[in-house]
């Protein structure tokens, strides 16, 4: 074992946030990127808003492709590795549906759909089964793929951000099988990097077309995200032990090593206390938790020391920044409120105190550790998936009482 622990973050600029690859400056990612080397962090994932990457379905954007490239060279600069995450997709609440894939057969999405940067009544045809997205997938694949498979920045491939939230395969073999063809094209152009796919909580809680262990055992890497906050069988908002366990889960059911790729939470205003936030969001009634700055440094804290704990292979925060105010009428800012505070930095680039632990914690170089006996959990997936709810609320009780006490 005894590789480092790796510790990241997930990235979108403070001033441009999803209209990044729009509004390309690499000045600002130059100095954002060298803000997380000073904090000690090795990994930084970005995403590929498959609008900007692909106009249209058999072309890639030039000029975007060449942002990328750019901020490949920065993130080499600064000593950082590149998680490169296609087919975005869903992020931070929107659908963010390139503008070609819009129209009939729709997929039925409780969720807001943008594209061209703008709100759309349209939805979307299904990427997992729509000929020409697929076919639109293979060459974005392949174009990003050949063109970067030899820089030094790259880590790690990854196959969409929470992709379920965008759509459902219609089975889960036809899952499979889709992670199966898109991992079989990024390895016949690289074999040298590994591929994964982002899933989320939702994967272990429903059978929703991605199982865990169908979809890892097609990828070199399995990776988790999971937020205490929004599920109802937490201990609260701020569980440490909610994210490694869901780590746990996910090891339990794909027999690989997990990387918890997202975690983190939204906070207060600085020097305010812990509290709950009221609002209106895509017309329905919204409640949500807002941790003080010093009760999520805490948070932030235990959850590391506890997925170093139970053999983890690395952890990534959602996400680098507090959104500039002048983004907060705009999707996703505008109706997720809660969305404009996760950052480790506010919006004037001052580090939050979750900021400096997670500083601290790197600057101990922690080591992955083996999986000790107790955080190993018999599962076996088939049985697993025939009521996965049950199984995951059950078991977090049973995981629990083996925790060692302190």
């Amino acid at each position: 074992m005894d590789e480092p622990f790796l510790l990241g973050v997930n990235y979108w600029p403070r001033r441009q946030a999803m209209y990044w690859w729009a509004n390309f400056d690499a000045s600002q990612t130059r100095d954002e990127f060298a803000l997380l080397r000073d904090l000690g962090l090795a990994v930084v994932r970005i995403f590929l808003l498959w609008d900007d990457f692909q106009p249209t379905p058999d072309t890639v954007a030039k000029k975007t492709l060449a942002h990328l490239e750019t901020v490949c060279d920065l993130a080499a600069a600064a000593d950082l590795k590149l998680d490169l995450t296609f087919f975005t997709g869903h992020m931070s609440g929107p659908n963010w549906a390139p503008r070609w894939l819009l129209g009939a057969p729709r997929v039925q999405t409780p969720l807001q759909v943008v594209s061209r940067q703008h709100v759309v009544t349209s939805g979307y045809r299904n990427p997992f089964t729509d000929p020409i997205a697929l076919r639109a997938e293979k060459l974005l694949l392949r174009t990003v793929v050949g063109a970067l498979r030899q820089h030094p920045a790259v880590w790690l491939w990854n196959l969409g951000n929470e992709p379920d939230l965008f759509a459902h395969p219609p089975t889960h073999e036809m899952g499979r099988a889709w992670v199966r063809a898109m991992t079989n094209v990024i390895r016949e152009i690289d074999d040298a990097h590994p591929v994964t796919c982002g899933l989320h909580t939702d994967s272990l809680a429903q059978d929703n077309g991605l199982r865990v262990n169908e979809v890892f055992a097609e990828t070199d890497l399995a990776v988790m995200h999971a937020y205490p906050m929004y599920a109802r069988w937490a201990r609260g908002p701020l569980d440490a032990w909610f994210v490694p366990y869901a780590c746990a889960m996910t090891q339990a059911l794909c027999g690989k090593p997990v990387l918890m790729q997202e975690f983190g939470g939204c906070t207060a205003p600085p020097g305010e206390n812990s509290q709950t936030w009221l609002w209106s969001s895509y017309g329905a009634p919204r409640a949500q938790f807002m941790a003080s700055e010093e009760a999520l440094a805490e948070y932030v804290t235990a959850s590391l020391q506890n997925l170093h704990a139970i053999g983890v292979t690395g952890a990534l925060l959602w996400c680098f920044a507090d959104y500039a105010p002048e983004l907060w009428r705009q999707p996703p800012c505008f109706e997720s409120r809660h969305e404009r505070h996760f950052g480790l930095v506010r919006p004037d680039g001052s580090l939050k105190p979750h900021a400096r632990a997670l500083q601290k914690f790197a600057a101990t170089r922690p080591r992955v550790q083996a999986i000790p006996a107790w955080a190993q959990i018999k599962m076996d997936a088939d049985a697993y998936y025939q009521n996965p709810q049950t199984h995951l609320i059950e078991t977090y009780s049973q995981f629990l009482a083996h925790v060692p006490q302190k």
